[in-house]
């Protein structure tokens, strides 16, 4: 009986720090923190998709569904990667409806631009894992990217190229964003060290048909030709080129990390043989992180080998992990933003830091050979730049 007075005055108490709003975190489970993940899981650009979606489950698996007390609830759309009308629709059904936090994934371009006023409007952070045109980051104060950028990749190739005697190139890119960004930095970069562009050509980004285009290439006979189209549609750029005696006629083919993507390099086969590209990632990068996160990547997806946008999905995983680790598991966008500003970490593919002022991430840019190692055909680091941000275009 002596307690019960004791016990009327801790739950009045209680009511009381309830009613202001200072009663102690600990009195309650953090509710979890819902984590909008919008990407191509169906149409032309599906590969990215599942691509990220498995290394979002595989960092779950690995570091567990929770961080700093917070579970971390994945909520999947499946945007087609076409339209951008529809993924701002998701973007904002997620935030109103379904209440994430945080926004993440985004295949493309024009599909990361038309959720970034959602982002800005709902203050949640906004990880870019795959969408790489330069100016992403600066149509909203939310965004974060952990992929890379088409100027961050092509530039050390231009380089490369102008000091290895290839002195006249044309350039070949799918015509939007990511596509414009690689042509002018090439361009740039490429005359800066003494070689010269004969040619530029644009292609659609839909339903292409490469085959007027390499005419011209093979007409021009340049040293070398330039190209980026985005994931998945390499194969048919390679086969083409090689199909239509461009290799034979003695052109060679360079290019970003795009074309040879390492998900499908399996089905691109001997055409990609001694094709030098430049990108942030290959399945073939020789640290023990990376050889240990490929055989649990592949053991974990009936064999399918992890490319760059898994690597995106996986770092964009453990910036929020870090974050959260940060704030103490509050999941206010401001804060959490805050917290990822300036976060550096070894990544599988490398050193990786996410600039503080640009919200843009700085890494290891490596140029490749594709030859047979392994059992396979392979991107074969054997150069690199260090310590590499977006160059601006």
């Amino acid at each position: 009986m002596t307690c019960q007075p004791k016990r009327r005055t801790l739950l009045a108490g209680m009511a009381a720090a309830a009613a202001t709003g200072s009663l102690p975190s600990f009195a309650f489970a953090a509710e979890p923190l819902k984590l909008g993940l919008i990407v191509p899981m169906s149409g032309p650009f599906a590969s990215t998709g599942r691509q990220i979606e498995a290394a979002v489950k595989l960092y779950q698996q690995k570091h567990g569904d929770s961080a700093a007390g917070r579970k971390i609830e994945i909520v999947l759309k499946d945007d087609g990667g076409v339209s951008p009308d529809v993924t701002k629709r998701i973007a904002q059904e997620l935030v109103a409806r379904d209440k994430v936090r945080v926004l993440a994934g985004f295949g493309l371009t024009p599909l990361a631009l038309a959720a970034a006023p959602i982002a800005t409007q709902a203050k949640v952070p906004m990880i870019v894992m795959a969408a790489a045109t330069s100016i992403i980051p600066q149509r909203s104060p939310f965004i974060v990217r952990t992929g890379f950028t088409l100027a961050q990749v092509t530039a050390p190739l231009a380089d490369w190229a102008a000091k290895n005697r290839i002195g006249r190139v044309m350039t070949f890119v799918a015509d939007y964003g990511p596509g414009l960004d690689a042509e002018k930095v090439f361009v740039k970069r490429f005359g800066a060290g003494g070689g010269k562009v004969i040619d530029s050509l644009r292609v659609p980004l839909r339903n292409p048909d490469y085959a007027p285009f390499l005419a011209r290439v093979k007409d021009a006979r340049p040293d070398a030709l330039f190209v980026f189209v985005p994931s998945g549609e390499g194969a048919a750029v390679l086969k083409q080129f090689n199909d239509r005696g461009l290799a034979a006629a003695g052109i060679r083919l360079i290019c970003t990390g795009d074309v040879l993507d390492d998900d499908l390099m399996t089905g691109i086969g001997s055409a990609a043989n001694g094709v030098v590209s430049s990108h942030h990632y290959s399945a073939a990068h020789p640290s023990a992180d990376n050889q240990a996160y490929v055989r649990a990547f592949m053991a974990a997806n009936k064999g399918m080998r992890p490319n760059f946008h898994s690597v995106g999905a996986y770092d964009g995983m453990h910036l929020l992990y870090q974050a959260l680790a940060k704030t103490g598991g509050d999941a206010d966008g401001a804060k959490l933003l805050a917290a990822m500003k300036g976060l550096a970490w070894n990544s599988v593919r490398g050193p990786v830091r996410i600039d503080a002022a640009s919200r843009d991430i700085v890494q290891t840019v490596y140029i490749r050979k594709a030859q047979q190692a392994d059992g396979g055909m392979f991107n074969v680091e054997f150069d690199q730049v260090a310590n590499f941000a977006d160059p601006g275009v």
